[in-house]
């Protein structure tokens, strides 16, 4: 893959800077495990890549107006659009490590945009892989007990040798629901009920 030089740089040293989106280049965004398995896919074929740990995002730099058609569950195509902008935090191009928000794959001029097709094809394998299949309809979020038309499937209920329930999530409560606390308590708590213990 042939990555896209373009005649921009992180505007300052000093501080992120928000940007419109739609100006120089426009953005995909994907959750970071969705992100982690597409950068492996993508290898060195990959663009410059903003990381921002404190949202658990992971963000491409593309082409303007080349990805709005896309619909990949969980990811996001940052775009202009005609009554409203959009705007992105972008590190200065020194920050490649020692902050929350930082260049995962460091920003230079010769490799700032990642091609859309090859792109596109990461993620969409990299969701399949992470994610698993698309379940069909909405589900209820386990965490918050509200409807989603993105469940994420995070874990399935054995009983015995038959799986009796599977558990959604909405893609807010995704990447907390290892460690989320009132789940496993009321995991905790049904395996009491039932007389299960560890």
């Amino acid at each position: 893959m042939r990555t896209n030089a373009l005649p921009w740089t992180p505007p300052n040293t000093e501080d992120i800077e928000v940007l419109p989106v739609g100006e120089w280049w426009d953005a995909v965004s994907a959750p970071t495990a969705v992100a982690d398995r597409a950068l492996g896919l993508l290898g060195p074929n990959t663009g410059a890549v903003i990381q921002d740990d404190t949202y658990g995002k992971t963000y491409w730099l593309i082409g303007i107006g080349t990805a709005r058609s896309w619909h990949i569950r969980q990811v996001r195509v940052l775009t202009e659009l005609a009554d409203e902008g959009t705007l992105l935090g972008v590190p200065p191009a020194s920050w490649t490590t020692g902050h929350s928000t930082y260049w995962r794959v460091p920003f230079r001029i010769d490799r700032c945009l990642t091609d859309v097709r090859q792109l596109h094809e990461a993620l969409a394998q990299a969701v399949k892989d992470v994610l698993g299949p698309h379940p069909d309809g909405r589900q209820l979020c386990y965490r918050c007990q509200l409807p989603t038309d993105e469940p994420v499937q995070v874990s399935v209920e054995h009983s015995g040798s038959v799986a009796s329930a599977t558990v959604y999530v909405c893609p807010t409560h995704a990447r907390d629901y290892p460690h989320d606390a009132v789940a496993r308590a009321a995991a905790q708590r049904r395996a009491l009920d039932r007389g299960r213990t560890r």
